[in-house]
Formats: structure tokens, C-alpha cells, sequence
């Protein structure tokens, strides 16, 4: 155990899972690799938000099967880390799993949880939020497409777009959101057990389990 979140404890094979995760969720910060610390964080993030959704009795309606396997082929087939696997095929997707020690049911665990937070958060700030056209062709040109090897088959715009979108919604929820968030922590009970770690378990980059 590593940390302890409102009762809720977060053990080391956590940290692991999210670390591998990470290969799913390219970002303009790609080429850093996630560290425990930084996973760690993370995950108690996404435990006080789990426990707001269940303590509010979430509005939201959950992801359909369909929702989640349509986000999936998203990714098997824009990922950047998949480019020249053939990851829209099953070998070359089974084969990109391996590698990172992930498995088909856990990864679609990981996208109707990213789903359900993401609807969650919608409902509470993203309302009124709109991005313009000329951002999402900044994006794709300045952040995706550095992303992929020289001599990759690159997507189009067109085709990546509504993902990239999504994205800088996010980014523009994000400002509301962390208010949020920060408030939780503050209000939370949250205990980081390893010291290594414990940079990482608070806002402003103290542990809040040693205050």
C-alpha cells in the first residue's frame, strides 16, 4: 500500500497499471515518461473524483459497450505509439498489448472509466465551453504530428479532428476543474505511505498525508 485516499487505499500494483496505461493517452508532454510519482498523483485524482461521482449519485449515463468500443478503435488507429504496428488489426493490436503488458478487458475497463469521469465532468463545467477551428489545426500540426516517427502514415486532420477537440475541451474545463479538485485534496483525508512518493500527493507538491 502506498497511499490511502478517504479510506480508500491505493497499492503499488495501481501505480504499475497506470504506468503502463499511460502509453494510451498520448499528449504534448508524450516524450516524458509517467513516473510512479507522477501516476501516483494521478490516481488519487481519480479516486477523489470517483468518490465525488458516487457521493453525488453521477447524473451521467454510462458508456454503452458501443461507446467504448468505438473509442477503442479510436485509439487502435490514431494512437502514435501505434503507428507502423498495424494496430487496427488483431495481431499487430494483440501484439502492441503484449509489449506493454496490457490485456483487451483491462484496457476497455480504463476507457469507460476515462468515459464516465469525462461525462462527469461535462455535466459540471463544460457547459457554454466551444473551441475554435484554427486551435485544432494548431494542435494537430504543433503537438500531434511531432508525435510520429519520420516516414509514419500521419491521419488527416479531418480525421483526427473530433478527437483533438475533445482534447482542448478538456484543457479549457481544466482551469474550472482544478479549482475543484484542489478543493477536494484540501478537503480529503489523503495519506501517501511512501516517502519517494509523497512530493507528488499534494497541490503546491507536499504530501498531504505529512502536514
Amino acid at each position: 500500500m502506498v497511499a490511502v485516499v478517504n479510506s480508500h487505499a491505493i497499492l503499488s500494483g495501481d501505480l504499475d497499471d497506470e504506468i503502463r496505461l499511460s502509453v494510451l493517452d498520448p499528449s504534448e508532454n508524450a516524450s516524458e515518461k509517467m513516473t510512479a510519482a507522477k501516476a501516483l498523483d494521478e490516481l488519487i485524482s481519480r479516486t477523489l473524483i470517483e468518490q465525488q461521482m458516487r457521493q453525488e449519485g453521477d447524473r451521467a449515463a454510462a458508456p454503452t459497450a458501443a461507446e467504448v468500443d468505438a473509442r477503442l478503435a479510436e485509439i487502435r488507429r490514431d494512437l502514435p505509439a501505434c503507428a507502423g504496428r498495424n494496430c487496427a488489426s488483431d495481431d499487430g493490436w494483440g501484439a502492441f498489448l503484449a509489449e506493454h503488458a496490457l490485456t483487451p478487458a483491462r484496457v476497455a475497463r480504463y476507457i469507460r472509466s476515462q468515459i464516465e469521469i469525462l461525462r462527469f465532468i461535462e455535466l459540471r463545467f463544460r457547459q457554454g465551453i466551444r473551441v475554435a477551428p484554427g486551435d485544432v489545426e494548431t494542435y494537430y500540426h504543433n503537438t500531434l504530428l511531432p508525435q510520429y516517427a519520420a516516414g509514419a502514415q500521419i491521419p488527416a486532420l479531418e480525421q483526427v479532428a473530433p478527437r483533438i477537440e475533445e482534447v482542448l475541451l478538456e484543457r479549457q474545463v481544466s482551469a474550472l476543474f482544478d479549482d475543484w479538485l484542489k478543493n477536494l485534496r484540501r478537503q480529503g483525508e489523503i495519506e501517501v505511505l511512501d516517502p519517494a512518493l509523497e512530493t507528488m500527493g499534494a497541490p503546491g507538491g507536499s504530501g498531504e498525508g505529512s502536514e
